[in-house]
């Protein structure tokens, strides 16, 4: 049986025109994918989330990677079962249907738009903090023109600049993890203290708030992962797909553990969490802490790159997935052209123009803190659902293609088991989010765009084009069908054989 790759062009000359270009080497997918992993939710939101749950956030943090780990397994076997996949929107829409990969395709989109708002939202807040008085449009417009710039010339520029971002934020985690390690060991005396372990039990438990107190500090901590599927919209601009995701996948586990576990730890150690205050950095408040002045406005600027870094995987990731959604007809065709450094430059220009609506938004509202909390949890429920139908279409693949399945090198742990038990937890998150005023306005929001984008649906799929990929995604249902049929039929009959 063959499996149908994504819609391609219909002329042979004008899809070698419009085709992305594998310039991603391993060093930029690990790289791209170690900074997906570091948000700027841990630099600049992890105040508010250790205010709330105390050492408890540092299970909070394991528990969600231990989750993301499980949809990333995932979403890589799909994406190393079929290679003309060019993103996770396209094997969305191969194993569910058109419907999801244009729900799919759009919600990331807004996805990231959204996070990409909340980064200038932060990056004109750390501004104003290094520069008094800064009026915030000047940073807000100064990052969008930088990071088109590097994104028009070609996809490995934007490796490279994400490489060097990522690097950035690794090294300012290790040198506050050296930093507090010592202020640890030598009995570091402060204010708030002595620096030690004990000060992550002696100040009222891990669970000094309760089961409530834990419960929100899941709010935040998500959006601090978001990014953490970045990898999987590099599958068409990445080398040697089949080596590469898997390492960057694998990896997780580790990422987790040394950036936000390790980090937290530190930080609390230090500092008891009843310092801690939401809408302050910690990274900041523990170098200062240290006496390092100049320290501590470094880390400032390297909580502004990665606020940068974020915007700019927003801008990368926003392009790439017009771009395939206009190679579908599920966006319009202006959208689905590359410039001669074959970079979707049209796609590039309407993420631009939606992440200045940031500064718009602040000057609405003036409250960078608010604004900030608004924008990410709205983001951080759209990334719920994008990772929920990774894990839908897994499950179709599994009953759809059981022996593509059986064939792959890459598969995910746990199998459908598994699955069901994310489910569970991304529920559990979505409660979280009813438990606090803020969120809760924000949790009901968000329908708002899936409303838009049924009733946009419900139109576009009534044009010819849509009529024939239903039909055709029918027929190979049915014929699928059969085909899982006498495989299993074979397997059983094999079973037998072995038996007799």
């Amino acid at each position: 049986m063959t499996i149908h790759p994504p819609a391609s062009p219909p002329s042979s000359s004008a899809g070698e025109a419009s085709r992305l270009e594998r310039q991603l080497s391993n060093r930029h997918i690990q790289l791209i994918a170690i900074g997906g992993a570091i948000g700027t939710g841990l630099f600049m939101g992890s105040g508010k989330t250790i205010s709330a749950a105390g050492p408890s956030v540092i299970f909070v943090y394991m528990i969600i990677g231990f989750m993301l780990f499980f949809v990333m397994r995932a979403m890589g076997e799909l994406l190393l079962s079929n290679l003309n996949y060019k993103s996770f929107s396209d094997f969305a829409a191969d194993l569910l249907g058109p419907w999801a990969g244009f729900f799919t395709g759009w919600t990331y989109w807004f996805c990231w738009v959204i996070t990409g708002i909340a980064d200038v939202i932060a990056i004109a807040g750390y501004s104003r903090e290094l520069w008094p008085g800064l009026p915030l449009w000047i940073p807000g417009l100064a990052t969008v023109a930088i990071l088109l710039l590097l994104n028009l010339t070609t996809v490995k520029a934007f490796g490279e600049t994400e490489s060097w971002f990522a690097l950035i934020k690794i090294i300012a985690i290790a040198a506050l993890i050296i930093v507090g390690m010592f202020m640890i060991f030598s009995g570091f005396q402060s204010d708030a203290g002595q620096a030690s372990f004990t000060n992550l039990w002696s100040h009222g438990g891990f669970f000094p708030n309760e089961f409530m107190g834990f419960v929100a500090g899941f709010q935040i901590a998500v959006f601090a992962f978001v990014g953490i599927e970045l990898v999987g919209t590099t599958a068409a601009e990445a080398k040697n797909p089949e080596r590469n995701l898997p390492k960057a996948i694998n990896s997780i586990p580790v990422r987790v553990l040394l950036f936000y576990v390790g980090a937290l730890i530190i930080l609390m150690s230090v500092t008891p969490w009843t310092q801690f205050a939401a809408g302050h950095s910690p990274f900041i408040a523990m170098f200062s802490l240290a006496g390092l002045g100049a320290a501590a406005t470094v880390v400032n600027l390297v909580v502004l790159t990665s606020a940068m870094s974020s915007a700019n995987s927003g801008i990368y990731s926003t392009s790439r997935m017009v771009y395939g959604l206009a190679q579908e007809g599920d966006a319009p065709s202006v959208f689905g052209s590359l410039s001669r450094r074959k970079v979707p430059s049209n796609a590039l220009f309407l993420s631009c123009v939606l992440l200045l609506s940031g500064v718009v938004l602040m000057y609405a509202g003036q409250d960078v803190g608010k604004a900030f909390d608004m924008v990410t949890t709205v983001s951080a429920v759209c990334f719920v659902f994008v990772w929920s139908i990774i894990l839908a279409s897994y499950i179709a693949f599994r009953r759809r293609r059981p022996h593509l399945h059986n064939a792959s090198k890459f598969k995910m742990p746990g199998g459908i088991p598994m699955v069901w038990v994310v489910f569970a937890f991304f529920a559990f998150v979505l409660w979280t989010l009813t438990t606090q005023p803020d969120t809760l306005t924000a949790l009901l929001v968000t329908p708002v765009w899936f409303v838009l984008l049924g009733a946009a649906w419900l139109v576009l799929r009534r044009g010819p084009a849509h009529l024939a990929r239903y039909a055709a995604f029918q027929d190979e249902l049915k014929a699928e069908g059969t085909a899982a049929r006498e495989h299993a039929s074979r397997r059983l009959e094999e079973k037998e054989s072995v038996k007799g």
